[in-house]
């Protein structure tokens, strides 16, 4: 019995915030959920899949190739009335947001929940977005959780919130608030869950033609005033104290602020306004809690998004109230906070003594060495980078070339001694930036892509690279797992978890289906075979394709290299 099903209602568990939104969705009565893996939100996904494996809850759910499909799978099931979870980094609602933007529109029926897990100072993204905007650009209800408890808590209300709209519900986290561990009360898991809907027909509500998707954009509009009415009671939103200075805050922020207020000594000054249903904005909480203060300041990572409402409710209000934030330069607009920002900036705006520790004298330590992340020994990417590396310096192309890459662990290309990186925007770019590259410079092009990688968005830029005659070798380097995130399964693994039994697709077939001829695979520790196929490929001034199969070592060790 996986842990997260206990059924020990009342007692405490120690959760990771990720896995009580699992233990919420459990509770929830979620059958359906589907997912691409994406730190910060992994194990989320991880845990969900393996509940799945081991059969003892009636749950359905898949890793899909990326995350739009991730999202059609989960909005498809909440049509036909069974609640789903669908979960994703925050870069991840950048795929997915064709969906979005539309589902929006048509609805669902039973509950549906989207996690997006932002990543504040980028600890294993290519960039710190803020994924609030988005639920102010397609118009749906947010959550923000603190803690694991209310990570469970506001999972479970997101679901109930979901029906009683028919909107999908965003719950928001950060790298923090996933990764934390806390005490998590258990509630009682459902006696049935629903697993099988019945879809009602409805062209003019599911099938968004633009005379449709203009009337459903009314009827979202007017689902989001109840959604703000909603927000003004929310037990996730809360006022606290009297005083004539204005804190608000939301996520991970609150933990900070509660600690300074108290450090600080400045209960009686303050007024702390907590948000945890934070969109729509809940304006009449907000415009009682602007009344009752003279001065505002806005804690809150990445971009100003309360911190700009706030303003425009005050100038709304005709209240003249200083707003303190990132316009003021309390804070920054980029990386995540610390308690002791924090705590200097609500010293700064109280006129409070900071009274800070003296700190050790640590002179006489010699610095720490730096340990930058890099490619495990043994692993076969190491490997595949040699050999071309080799194969061009015997071509008398090394100086020539150029190395578009992608999202995985093999980005680490980038670092010495191997430093074949010198390209990246975003999953599956590695295929269409070589395109652009290959049109635009005479440089020769090697570029790498991972197994997953390649699933969740190479395949489409690959079938428009070989219809458009681009000329360069794309490597794909095959470990038969998803490794950066954890070795999840994807649709061209060969080594496979216990009880995994999906159907294959072989990578070599879906390249060749594409009609491209120059495909080829290597063993990368086969060194000399490697080399001289990278010679023969890369002096030909064509597309080709290079399949580099070796299993991640890591991945091999834990499954016993057991197919």
């Amino acid at each position: 019995m996986h842990p997260l099903l206990s059924k020990d209602t009342g007692q405490k568990r120690l959760l990771l915030g990720n896995e009580a939104i699992v233990r919420g969705a459990i509770e929830a009565g979620a059958a359906v959920a589907a997912a691409y893996p994406g730190t910060p939100s992994s194990e989320i996904a991880n845990n969900l899949f393996f509940i799945s494996l081991q059969g003892d809850w009636p749950l359905y759910f898949e890793f899909s190739t990326n995350e739009k499909v991730a999202m059609e799978v989960a909005a498809s099931a909440a049509a036909a009335g069974v609640r789903s979870l669908t979960c994703m980094k925050h870069v991840g609602m950048n795929v997915a947001s064709d969906v979005l933007m539309t589902l929006a529109y048509v609805g669902v029926k039973a509950g549906m929940v989207i996690v997006t897990a932002d990543d504040p100072s980028m600890h294993s993204s290519q960039n710190e977005q803020d994924n609030r905007i988005y639920a102010r650009f397609a118009n749906l209800p947010m959550l923000e959780p603190t803690s694991p408890q209310e990570a469970k808590d506001m999972t479970i209300q997101a679901f109930d919130l979901s029906e009683s709209l028919e909107l999908p519900v965003i719950v928001r986290t950060t790298t923090r608030t996933s990764h934390v561990r806390g005490p998590v009360e258990l509630g009682p898991l459902p006696e049935e869950v629903r697993q099988k809907g019945i879809f009602q027909k409805d062209p003019r509500r599911w099938v968004p033609v633009p005379a449709v998707a203009r009337m459903r954009h009314r009827v979202l509009l007017e689902q989001m005033e109840k959604a703000r009415g909603l927000a003004e009671g929310s037990r996730f939103n809360s006022m606290s104290g009297k005083g004539k200075t204005g804190i608000v805050a939301s996520g991970v922020s609150v933990c900070y602020v509660e600690d300074a207020i108290r450090e600080l000594g400045v209960e009686d000054r303050v007024t702390f306004l907590k948000l945890g249903f934070t969109y729509p904005f809940p304006v009449s909480i907000l415009k009682d809690f602007i009344q009752k203060v003279d001065e505002i300041l806005v804690v809150e990572e990445l971009e100003p998004f309360q911190e700009d409402e706030i303003k425009i409710i005050c100038k709304d209000m005709g209240q003249d109230r200083p707003v303190f934030g990132k316009a003021t330069g309390h804070f920054s607009r980029m990386y995540e906070f610390d308690p002791l920002m924090v705590k200097k900036a609500i010293a700064q705006v109280t006129g409070c003594d900071l009274n800070l520790p003296q700190m050790p004298d640590l002179s006489s330590l010699p610095p720490l060495p730096m340990r930058p992340p890099s490619l495990c020994q043994g692993c076969p990417h190491r490997e595949t980078y040699n050999a071309v590396k080799e194969a061009l310096k015997e071509l008398g192309l090394e100086e020539n070339a150029i190395y578009p890459t992608d999202i995985g662990c093999y980005t680490l290309g980038l670092l010495p001694p191997i430093q074949m990186a010198d390209y990246l925007l975003c999953m599956g770019s590695s295929v269409g930036s070589s395109a652009g590259f290959s049109v635009a410079t005479d440089h020769k092009i090697v570029s790498f892509i991972g197994d997953s990688t390649f699933f969740h968005s190479g395949l489409s830029s690959l079938a428009s690279a070989y219809h458009n005659e681009h000329r360069f070798c794309l490597v794909i380097l095959d470990n038969s797992t998803t490794a950066m995130t954890g070795h999840q399964p994807n649709p061209g693994i060969e080594i496979r978890p216990p009880g995994y039994d999906r159907p294959r697709i072989p990578i070599e077939d879906a390249v060749r289906g594409l009609g491209i001829k120059n495909v080829h695979k290597i063993n990368p520790y086969r060194k000399k075979e490697a080399v001289a196929l990278f010679k023969e490929v890369l002096a030909k001034d064509e597309l080709s394709v290079v399949i580099a199969e070796a299993p991640c070592i890591l991945y091999y060790r834990k499954f016993g290299g057991k197919k």
